[in-house]
């Protein structure tokens, strides 16, 4: 995995998605609401609904709409019905592309990923088409921007916890465990003292697909568009972005 960080990959998307004001708190409310619906609404015990309500909260967004959002999965709140779905296709040059969404309207939804695809020359595929060139694992990624953290150390201490892997990157460590033993790693990490700058389960690609300079320009702005629409949750993609 070494080369190819998923962290540094997202993060010029993040930032410029986080940069449009007027989406930040839908796309944090639907977090919030993909979290508690998979697990609860008690912070104390979800993690991951822990995690999402810190990310809005660090974008102010208003306890007001944080509570609504967990009400809305707890089904403690009249209000739209969101679908999860998933859909899978190729990008342009050939790179696999998954899209998560959460949607109230998956007619509406539909129709806007496949123009996304069909604009930017790629094309949706059945439900599997591309799943299988990725593996389910969890993420974890530990900022050492000050270069305090004892390389050996941790990856002992993540080892012991269950990890898979530790992945050393510039400023941080990139850790990778299975579906069924990142919470205990999580947890583990959280009680070294580690900061955990993001932690999830993720799909990872089993390989990269490099592309010329006029496709990989297509992916982004296919990326980009997807990224632009409300109801995308996530989006995994194999393009290597390494140069």
């Amino acid at each position: 995995m070494a080369g190819h960080s998923k962290w540094k990959n997202i993060q010029r998307r993040k930032n410029a998605q986080d940069a449009k004001k007027g989406k930040i708190f839908m796309r944090h409310a639907k977090d919030i609401y993909t979290a508690a619906k998979q697990g609860s609404g008690d912070l104390s015990t979800n993690a991951s609904l822990r995690l999402a309500v810190e990310k809005a909260k660090a974008d102010n967004m208003p306890n007001d709409n944080i509570d609504r959002a967990i009400k809305k999965a707890t089904g403690t709140l009249d209000g739209a019905s969101f679908e999860e779905l998933t859909y899978e296709g190729y990008g342009p040059g050939g790179v696999a592309v998954i899209v998560h969404v959460l949607t109230d309207n998956k007619n509406r939804t539909a129709a806007e990923v496949r123009h996304a695809f069909k604009k930017n020359d790629g094309n949706l595929g059945e439900n599997g088409s591309v799943s299988f060139m990725f593996d389910r694992k969890g993420y974890i990624v530990i900022s050492n921007e000050e270069a305090k953290i004892d390389e050996d150390e941790l990856t002992l201490e993540a080892l012991e916890a269950g990890a898979d892997d530790i992945v050393t990157q510039e400023d941080g460590y990139e850790i990778y465990t299975t579906p069924e033993a990142y919470q205990e790693v999580v947890d583990y990490l959280n009680e070294k003292g580690y900061s955990i700058e993001d932690s999830e389960v993720t799909l990872i690609p089993q390989n990269y697909n490099k592309l010329s300079e006029e496709d990989a320009g297509k992916m982004f702005t296919l990326i980009e568009t997807l990224e632009e629409n409300e109801d995308v949750q996530d989006i995994h993609h194999n393009l290597d972005e390494t140069e």
